[in-house]
């Protein structure tokens, strides 16, 4: 049985609940938009309209939302097919609030969290059954608009037709690639994303206090391992110092000891008198980098230098041929032992986390390419590397292989993808197809 989203109720008219809500009504939705009063509802309209850029493609198709409050219009949801939590990441804020939506919400509708990192069967926990085989995660990506990422998280009692509903209606009607993850804490993008920036600041300041500059280490963690152009640093700037907090606390909270995200799941002391000094990034209008308008009205970009806990002007970096290509992580000079340290300990953390986070490689790959823009996925860039060069680097260090590459190894198999990427290795050793997106 699959279930007919023709109306999205969207609670929560924040930056993401008003990009869900606009890409909904762009798509010919009807679409009720709730939030804490009517103002702040309309504050979140004005977003989509009045955004740079407008969150909706199509102007006139804001006729096709609806505005409201939670307190006085939350009963309108019982007309609604699926009903999108997107309020702020508070554990027992969203339970108040599903509680509620059990309610008022019609049999058959379908009921979902945009949650970026809190496990389904938290919210859940002691909810009704009703609501436990109705409700899904939808992790949408910011700016929902323009990232191609939707991450669909069933939860242990969800009914299959609820996620197929899903997934086909976001992959068809909204245009999403839809990524399947598990019930574990910042699914897949945020789980391995967030590692390679937390482990990233760690290694990072070492790196620093041995005479690598900043601007260095954002020029090899941008073009030559695929990356956007923003870096670590710059785009922490761009995510916010305060954001990451949060993230890491969650880890932090929620990983087991013996995970190697937990060994990084706190800021170092310089960032940290950062955050509380509210050096934030780009909000706060500096973080690891600003631009300061002179009195002429000239611009000038500026890098804050940890070590004299001062700003100096930024320098530009070009890099030699030598640290321009992937290839940079298996250099052995300190350049290529710093990409190893942060990009190569992300491939191998992303390499060791199937099934725990993922069925398989591709959805993996996938989350990072569409989620955060990278050009190649953690496994892609392992092949490109050649994992037998990884192996030999892991066994010469008496490292530990991670799982998918210890698969890999006793099977005798030499990438994770073959015939042109129309295959891929499974955690059984098998070859099967890639799906379309």
């Amino acid at each position: 049985m699959s279930r007919n989203i023709k109306s999205v109720a969207v609670l929560g008219a924040g930056t993401m609940g008003a990009g869900i809500a606009a890409l909904c009504a762009d798509n010919d939705c009807d679409v009720l938009l709730l939030d804490i009063s009517k103002e702040t509802a309309e504050r979140g309209l004005d977003r989509i309209l009045n955004g740079r850029p407008p969150a909706l493609e199509s102007p006139d198709k804001v006729s096709n939302i609806h505005l409201g409050s939670l307190e006085e219009d939350l009963d309108k949801i019982a007309n609604y097919d699926w009903i999108c939590e997107a309020i702020i990441e508070d554990l027992e804020i969203k339970r108040q609030l599903f509680a509620r939506v059990e309610a008022c919400r019609s049999d058959g509708s379908i009921v979902s969290s945009n949650t970026s990192g809190i496990r389904l069967r938290e919210i859940t926990r002691n909810m009704p059954d009703r609501l436990c085989k109705d409700i899904a995660i939808t992790h949408f990506f910011n700016p929902v608009k323009l990232m191609h990422l939707l991450e669909i998280v069933p939860g242990e009692n969800t009914s299959q037709d609820v996620i197929d509903s899903l997934a086909n209606f976001c992959r068809k009607k909204l245009g999403k690639g839809i990524v399947s993850a598990k019930d574990t804490v910042n699914f897949i993008g945020n789980r391995v994303g967030c590692f390679w920036i937390l482990n990233g600041l760690h290694c990072g300041g070492d790196a620093i206090d041995n005479g690598i500059a900043i601007e260095k280490i954002d020029a090899l963690m941008s073009s030559p391992v695929g990356l956007p152009p923003t870096g670590l640093y710059g785009l922490v700037d761009l995510i916010g110092l305060d954001v990451m907090d949060l993230v890491a606390k969650n880890l932090k909270n929620n990983l087991s000891t013996n995970d190697l995200g937990y060994k990084t799941s706190f800021f170092p002391d310089s960032q940290q008198k950062m955050l509380t000094r509210g050096q934030l990034g780009r909000k706060s209008q500096g973080g690891f980098y600003r631009v300061r308008k002179l009195e002429d009205g000239s611009k000038l970009r500026e890098t804050f230098d940890f070590k004299m806990d001062t700003w100096r002007d930024f320098t530009a970096i070009t890099l030699d041929e030598k640290h321009s290509s992937l290839n940079v992580i298996l250099s052995e000079d300190r350049e290529g032992r710093l990409c190893w340290d942060i990009m190569g300990q992300t491939l191998l953390y992303a390499a060791d986390l199937i099934p725990e986070i993922s069925e398989d490689i591709l959805n993996i790959d996938r989350a990072m390419r569409w989620g955060f823009a990278w050009s190649l996925g953690p496994f892609e860039m392992l092949d490109s590397l050649n994992p037998s060069k990884v192996i030999q680097k892991l066994e010469s260090k008496n490292m530990q292989l991670p799982k998918m590459l210890e698969v890999l190894k006793n099977t005798e198999t030499k990438t994770f993808y073959r015939n042109n990427g129309s295959e891929f290795l499974n955690l059984n050793g098998k070859y099967e197809p890639v799906p379309d997106e």
